[in-house]
C-alpha cells in the first residue's frame, strides 16, 4: 500500500511515480495507493486520523502486508501509524535503506549501508520494549525493558564505532590511491546524475566495462573505476558512482561520504541527465544540490543529456559555453550516437592550461634545456650572467616532470612571468 501526501511546502509532482519505482526496486508489488493533501503533517500519525482510517480500510480490502509512506516519518509517527492500521509501516528513508542493503556488493559498500541502517535504527529504539516494563519506577524497581533498551543502544553504538574505524581505514586507502593517480597525472572523470538516468549504460559504452545495467533505481551502488580512452592518448580514469535522488536520506549521504570523495576529488564531472524525462531540469537541480552538500559543487562539469534517441527532433551535439569550452553534450548511450564528440569534449576540458614563463637555468642543466627544445616548448632563448634565460610555453605538470626526470628540483628553477 503506497501512501503519498501533497504538502504545500514541497514540490512533489513526480514523487508518486518515484515511489512506485522505489517500491518495485525493493521487490515490493504495489496493490493500491492512498493520496491526500494537508497544510502540515499530523504530529501523531503524519497523515491525520481520517486518512489513517482510509489506509486501514484499504489495507484490509487489498490484503496488503506493507504500508510504504513517501515521506520521512518520526519514530513516533511511524510507530503510531503502524499500530493504527495494523500493518507493518516503512517510511521513505527505510525503503531507500532497504534498496541499498540489497544492492551493496563490496565490503565497503556493505559497511556503509550497515552504518546508515544502524543510525536510522538507533532513532527507532525509543520505547521499543515497553511491553516488558513494570508500572512502577525507582531504585530496585526498574524493569527488564529499560535494561534491554540500554543494552541495544550500547551494542548499536559500539558497532557504529567499529564500522566508522573500518571505513576510515578504507578512506585512507582510497586517498592513497588518488594521490598515486595525481602523482602520475592521471585525471579522474566521475559520472554523476539522478538515479536511472543511464549512467551505467554510458559507462559501459565509453569504457567497454560490464557494469550492471537495469531499469531500476540504484542499480549501481558500489563505485566502479575503468580506463577511458580519449583523443590525444592521455590516460583518464572514469568512475561510475551511486545515483542521487530527491530527499536522499542524510544518513546515507553521511555514510557514503568516503565513496563520494571520488566525486569531490574528480578533475571533471559528467552530469548525466535523462533528456526524455519531462522533469529532468528539477532532477538536475537536485543533483547539483547534493553535489554542493558533499563539497563537489565547484568541480568542473559537462552536462550530458542522455537518451536523445527518445527525443524526436533532437540531434547529438556538443554546446560550448561563453569561453568556448564544452558545456553540454547531447548523446544516446544505447545507440552510441554523439559519444565520439563527448570523448573529444572530455579531452578538451581536461587539456592542461598552458603557462608561458621565463626560466633561468644554470649551465649545468643542459639536458633539461635539450628536453625543453625536444618538447617544442621553447619560444625564445638568451644567455645572461652565466645562465640560460629561456622563455617556454607548456603545461606546469610537464615542466615539473621534466625537472624531476633530469634530477633538478623545481625550486632550483628560477622563473617568472
Amino acid at each position: 500500500m503506497l501512501v503519498h501526501l501533497r504538502l504545500p511546502a514541497q514540490e512533489d509532482r513526480e514523487d508518486l511515480e518515484e515511489l512506485h519505482a522505489l517500491a518495485r526496486s525493493a521487490g515490493a508489488e504495489p496493490v493500491a495507493e492512498v493520496c491526500g493533501a494537508r497544510e502540515a503533517p499530523d504530529a501523531r500519525l503524519f497523515v491525520g486520523s481520517g486518512k489513517a482510517e482510509e489506509i486501514k480500510t484499504a489495507v484490509a480490502a487489498q490484503g496488503a502486508s506493507l504500508v510504504l509512506v513517501n515521506h520521512a516519518l518520526s519514530p513516533g509517527q511511524e510507530r503510531n501509524l503502524e499500530r493504527f492500521v495494523g500493518c507493518r509501516t516503512v517510511d521513505r528513508t527505510g525503503l531507500i535503506l532497504d534498496i541499498f542493503a540489497q544492492r551493496a556488493r563490496s565490503h565497503e559498500g556493505k559497511l556503509q549501508v550497515e552504518l546508515a541502517q544502524l543510525r536510522h535504527l538507533s532513532t527507532r529504539l525509543v520505547r521499543g520494549w515497553t511491553h516488558l516494563e513494570r508500572q512502577r519506577g525507582g531504585i530496585g524497581l526498574r524493569g527488564p525493558g529499560e535494561k534491554q533498551l540500554e543494552t541495544d543502544r550500547r551494542l548499536i553504538a559500539e558497532r557504529i564505532k567499529r564500522i566508522g574505524r573500518e571505513l576510515e581505514r578504507l578512506r585512507r586507502q582510497r586517498a592513497q590511491q588518488r594521490r598515486g593517480r595525481v602523482r602520475a597525472e592521471v585525471p579522474t572523470v566521475s559520472l554523476v546524475g539522478y538515479t536511472n538516468a543511464g549512467k551505467s549504460t554510458l559507462f559501459n559504452r565509453l569504457t567497454g566495462a560490464g557494469a550492471l545495467v537495469a531499469d531500476q533505481l540504484f542499480a549501481t551502488l558500489d563505485p566502479t573505476l575503468r580506463r577511458l580512452e580519449v583523443p590525444g592518448g592521455r590516460p583518464v580514469v572514469l568512475a561510475d558512482t551511486v545515483g542521487f535522488i530527491r530527499h536522499l536520506p542524510h544518513d546515507l549521504v553521511a555514510a557514503f561520504r568516503s565513496t563520494l570523495e571520488e566525486t569531490r576529488e574528480a578533475s571533471l564531472l559528467l552530469h548525466v541527465v535523462d533528456a526524455s524525462d519531462p522533469h529532468h531540469e528539477a532532477k538536475a537541480d537536485e543533483v547539483n544540490r547534493v553535489l554542493e552538500e558533499i563539497g563537489a559543487g565547484a568541480v568542473p562539469q559537462i552536462e550530458v543529456l542522455n537518451k536523445v534517441d527518445g527525443c524526436p527532433g533532437v540531434e547529438p551535439r556538443v554546446e560550448p559555453d561563453e569561453a568556448g569550452q564544452p558545456r553540454r553534450a547531447w548523446v544516446s548511450a544505447v545507440t552510441g550516437a554523439g559519444l565520439d564528440d563527448l570523448r573529444k569534449a572530455i579531452a578538451e576540458r581536461l587539456r592542461p592550461e598552458r603557462l608561458r614563463r621565463s626560466l633561468r637555468l644554470p649551465l649545468s642543466a643542459g639536458r633539461l634545456r635539450a628536453s625543453l627544445f625536444a618538447a617544442g616548448a621553447v619560444r625564445a632563448e638568451a644567455v645572461c650572467e652565466g645562465q640560460w634565460v629561456i622563455e617556454v610555453e607548456m603545461p606546469r605538470g610537464e615542466l615539473e616532470a621534466l625537472c624531476r626526470r633530469e634530477g633538478l628540483a623545481t625550486d632550483k628553477v628560477a622563473g617568472g612571468g
